[in-house]
């Protein structure tokens, strides 16, 4: 039995548009903009949370419930890169209320293009105020983009 390890086997990128959340395309993926390396190595947070729905009744002596709605928490830290350079396109990229979708790929080398049979995550995303991390000695400077998930994602999505 073998562990499946995270660091540098995780991929995110921005995409602006995709026609099809459960079955994006190579070509949409590769296309849009591989942030991984402007994210920090806890940066990633992508938190179902699933509320209950009481499913008690005046005859129950056992409180029972059942899944009801589902919803993300979506936020991302990233390092900042020299002003007006690509290195900092996240942070000139994501505007309040920006919309796009945040694709999310583990288990293969971060490096490795997006191909037909992947799985990846497809959150489609509103993008909240960013927020400048404050400066810390000995540390680079940072923002936080909470983004608002406005669709259902597609959380196992192949990609076509």
């Amino acid at each position: 039995m073998s562990d499946l390890i995270s660091d540098g086997n995780t991929k995110v990128s921005w995409v602006p548009s995709i026609a099809n959340l459960n079955a994006p395309t190579a070509s949409e993926l590769n296309a849009g903009s591989d942030w991984t390396a402007r994210l920090t190595p806890d940066g990633l947070k992508t938190d179902p949370t699933t509320a209950d729905v009481d499913t008690s009744s005046l005859a129950s002596t056992f409180s029972t419930t059942a899944p009801g709605r589902r919803s993300y928490d979506v936020e991302l830290t990233f390092k900042r890169g020299t002003l007006g350079t690509s290195d900092d396109q996240p942070y000139a990229t994501l505007l309040y209320n920006t919309s796009g979708n945040i694709v999310v790929r583990r288990g293969l080398a971060y490096g490795t293009a997006y191909a037909a049979g992947q799985t990846v995550e497809v959150y489609p995303v509103a993008v909240s105020e960013p927020a400048n991390v404050a400066p810390a000695a000995n540390e680079v400077s940072k923002f936080t983009s909470t983004m608002k998930v406005v669709t259902d994602p597609a959380t196992r999505a192949t990609v076509a």
